[in-house]
């Protein structure tokens, strides 16, 4: 693949790659163009829905989308820690290994899924209600999230799928796997939900349905990968030191996903403060920066694999190149981000909202909306480095301290400059957080490549 041949130095074998612009960008628009049909499939259920006329059947399809967002985006850790160990097992040319990863995390996905079914009725009981007071609005939820839970373990599984794929630098196929989950989801929703007339119901079971397709078929391409005669053996599987890894990776990646939704409650959280109106332009402006967040992420999946193939393969010059190559194209594509939302981002908020106020409070704070992808993109990065070189402790540590220094900032600002002071504490939590993962990089890498010198 790269054709250079290892080198042997010490008790190491260093395997040379070459880390190019086409190799980045190969991995990153792939990602990012499967990412991209998420939305896609909110705008469907939103449309499907809303063609019932029925104010509580939208609001509770809300709710229960916020929902299950909420939980099982905070479990994908088991996506991320799937991508970073396989990659370094990639960059060793670890084929069993590659097996290995793959088995545990799918063993750790149904479990997951198990323990989400055993604990869906107290979910149930509980949140609806204290996401809304409307009992029919929390009616709708229960009936949504009741039926989407039931394939917890397919949901969980499609993690470990998309994250073994990915890990061995797969773009094209987590690409496909991202179109048929997705695609399946949006046709389905569309003949359940319009065609046959179940609405919430059918939205739901379009989900449930389509988790489940997508995991039969990723099962398929994943297992063509897998070679008998690489096949590990069952105590292989469950060594005690590779669990022990892949626990205490899973924990801090868990940890830092928390904090970070944390973060983004208290945003909203403070910002009711300012009153309905500012809370409304507060939401509508978070789609700017979840839109620059899609287009981040595809290379931060980048960094994320040539950094864990890199510490794999024991070579630091591709581990150094794929840093400035991934920086490069992440700061490139947060800078014309950057503008497209200051040049258009007013008709884009016009057209999220029909509410005179609601639009001239967003034209007011669209330039902090705008400036997040250029604040954060330092942060995307590095989060792709570390959990691909496997430095999960010390990104768990840095998004505690990161998160301190949000909370101070929201303390000092706000009170001064209102809701500018909310928008400049985001910015300055993506920045901190930013700068101090990267300011740790030289350390960790010499300390993660210091046999291979």
């Amino acid at each position: 693949m790269d054709g250079r041949g290892d080198i042997q130095r010490g008790e190491e074998r260093v395997r040379p790659f070459e880390v190019t612009h086409r190799l980045v960008l190969g991995i990153a628009i792939p990602m990012t163009l499967g990412f991209l049909t998420t939305p896609l499939l909110g705008l469907t259920d939103t449309a499907v829905v809303g063609h019932l006329g029925r104010p509580e059947a939208l609001a509770g399809l809300a709710i229960g989308a916020i929902l299950f967002d909420l939980i099982y985006g905070s479990l994908s850790f088991l996506r991320t820690s799937t991508t970073g160990l396989v990659a370094q097992a990639f960059g060793r040319g670890d084929r069993r290994e590659q097996q290995a990863v793959f088995w545990r995390a799918l063993l750790g996905a149904f479990g997951l899924g198990i323990l989400m079914l055993a604990l869906s009725p107290l979910i149930l009981a509980f949140a609806p209600d204290l996401m809304t007071s409307e009992p029919a609005v929390a009616a709708v939820t229960r009936q949504y999230f009741g039926i989407r839970v039931l394939t917890s373990p397919a949901t969980f599984a499609n993690f470990a799928i998309l994250g073994f794929v990915l890990g061995r630098g797969q773009g094209v196929t987590g690409l496909i796997l991202q179109i048929i989950l997705n695609g399946t989801n949006i046709a389905l929703a569309i003949l359940f939900g319009i065609v046959l007339g179940w609405g919430v119901v059918g939205v739901a079971w379009a989900t449930a349905m389509a988790e489940t397709v997508a995991v039969a078929i990723g099962l398929v391409i994943v297992s063509r990968q897998f070679s008998a005669a690489d096949r590990p053996k069952r105590a292989e599987l469950f060594d005690p030191a590779k669990l022990r890894q892949l626990f205490q990776l899973n924990a801090d990646i868990l940890i830092r996903s928390l904090i970070l939704n944390s973060a983004f409650a208290l945003l909203t959280r403070v910002g009711s403060g300012f009153g309905a109106v500012t809370l409304a332009a507060n939401a509508v402006l978070m789609n700017i920066f979840m839109l620059s967040a899609f287009f981040l992420d595809g290379l931060a999946g980048a960094a994320e694999q040539l950094a864990g193939r890199a510490v794999g393969a024991r070579y630091r010059p591709s581990f150094d190149r794929a840093l400035k190559l991934t920086g490069l194209w992440s700061f490139a594509m947060a800078a014309i981000a950057g503008l497209f939302f200051m040049a258009f981002g007013e008709p884009i908020i016009d057209l999220l909202t029909t509410s005179e106020e609601v639009r001239r409070e967003a034209h007011t704070y669209l330039a902090w909306a705008a400036l997040t992808g250029l604040t954060g993109v330092l942060a995307f990065q590095m989060d792709g480095v570390f959990i691909g070189a496997t430095w999960s402790r010390e990104m768990r540590n840095m998004m505690l301290v990161s998160f301190a220094g949000y909370c101070a900032s929201l303390a000092l600002f706000v009170p001064l400059i209102g809701n500018h002071g909310l928008w400049l504490s985001l910015n300055l939590f993506l920045l901190i957080r930013g700068f101090f993962l990267a300011a740790m990089v030289p350390r960790k890498a010499r300390q993660s490549f210091v046999s291979a010198q």
